[in-house]
């Protein structure tokens, strides 16, 4: 319990240093944090790329944000990235959002998303293994046609 409280804490500390540094931005509430991926060795290896200015992209199914009923994210959104254990690193701004079907992601897409090789052909087979596994206890099968959101972003603020 002290770890989750401390890593509560990091982000709490992240974005009030945020703040005193960016003080136009002080009427903002603290933002939604999170870490990427859904198992340790990713999460901890994406943020690392965030904060190295590597990954500047994120690919997320329409169907999780349907199957979740989340909003979709919205140019000028802000989010606190963590690692897996919920460590606060950055704070992202997102630039951009498109929806694109999984069989028309780009290698340019694949690229900004700084992940391993930053190739298509790696970009493809990690986020279908992704999507396949999120997909699995509710009993839904990828498809090579579903929406996926492509949301790029920029670091706007590093834990120091």
């Amino acid at each position: 319990m002290k770890d989750v409280e401390e890593n509560k804490k990091s982000v709490e500390i992240l974005w009030e240093n945020y703040i005193a540094e960016n003080p136009e931005n002080k009427s903002l509430k603290t933002p939604i944090s999170f870490y990427f991926c859904d198992n340790e060795f990713d999460a901890n290896d994406c943020a690392d790329l965030v904060v190295k200015g590597i990954k500047r992209a994120t690919a997320t199914s329409l169907w999780w944000y349907e199957k979740n009923n989340e909003s979709l994210p919205k140019v000028g959104d802000q989010y606190i990235i963590t690692d897996w254990s919920g460590n606060a690193k950055a704070v992202i701004k997102t630039t951009k959002v498109e929806q694109v079907p999984y069989n028309k992601i780009t290698s340019e897409f694949a690229e900004i998303e700084g992940e391993g090789d930053k190739s298509l052909e790696y970009w493809k087979k990690v986020h279908k293994d992704y999507y396949t596994r999120e997909m699995k206890p509710f009993n839904e099968e990828f498809d090579e046609n579903m929406v996926i959101v492509c949301e790029q972003f920029k670091t706007v603020y590093l834990m120091k």
